[in-house]
């Protein structure tokens, strides 16, 4: 559990867990200190895949179903104890709703909401695009590969990070290609709502396919910003009273 789940503040009485998925390139140390911010109603656990911080040693998951399969077994136990909701930003958004998409499937379990972030909907004719790219050779063609995953953000100056946000990134891309989704097999897979956000100065997302995945709500929010808009403490402030407030109503 520890080696998977970063959880900076456990709540054992919280009525929700928020687990989140960080986008390609980065680990948990953003994401987890959400734990910090919402009040005691919601604990959060940021999902940390091989490869990174404290799992640095292990290999990088071959493929999205075997980190589906690991996400799945580890927290079972958790998801089925008390209601969650899912948050996922770029990649991580494919990520969860792999995640969701087999706990549905396989155990009639979904979550109360669906906070999708800077990613197309799975359904688009824009996410078979980018799925169809192939991924080019080499570290020295980050900017192609973030052309597949990323938005419009800044990269970091420092050399030794460049080169491990990289190898990192790349291996994320090389997950996003093994990812598979057909729409003619679930149907409308989610009763849930789903809230997509986005940053007003990122590039633009086909977002609207998520109208088609759940037969729930569905909402859209633009904040000001670039692809990683969410670190900005105004709109980190907006999305966790956000967040909190739907994940109570669905309760």
């Amino acid at each position: 559990m520890e080696k998977l789940v970063a959880c900076v503040q456990k709540k054992p009485d919280a009525l929700c867990r928020l687990i989140c998925f960080p986008w390609a390139g980065s680990g948990t140390s953003q994401l987890a200190q959400w734990g910090r911010l919402f009040n005691d109603s919601v604990e959060v656990f940021c999902i940390r895949l091989p490869g990174r911080e404290t799992r640095l040693e292990e290999p990088f998951a071959k493929d999205m179903t075997s980190v589906v399969n690991e996400i799945t077994s580890v927290l079972l136990k958790e998801l089925k104890e008390k209601p969650f909701a899912f948050f996922g930003h770029s990649f991580g958004t494919y990520m969860s709703f792999a995640v969701a998409l087999h706990l549905k499937q396989k155990y009639g379990l979904e979550p109360v909401h669906l906070f999708m972030s800077a990613a197309h909907a799975p359904n688009s004719a824009a996410y078979l695009a980018v799925q169809s790219i192939d991924l080019p050779d080499g570290h020295s063609d980050l900017l192609a590969i973030m052309e597949i995953l990323g938005g419009n953000f800044e990269l970091p100056l420092d050399k030794d990070l460049w080169r491990d946000t990289a190898l990192v990134f790349k291996e994320d891309a090389r997950l996003f290609k093994t990812c598979s989704f057909e729409k003619t097999e679930v149907n409308i897979p989610f009763s849930c709502d789903i809230t997509y956000f986005c940053g007003s100065d990122d590039k633009i997302y086909d977002a609207k396919g998520w109208q088609e995945l759940t037969s729930g709500d569905t909402s859209f929010y633009e904040l000001p910003g670039d692809h990683l808009y969410l670190l900005k403490p105004s709109n980190e402030s907006f999305l966790i009273k956000h967040m909190t407030r739907s994940i109570e109503n669905g309760l």
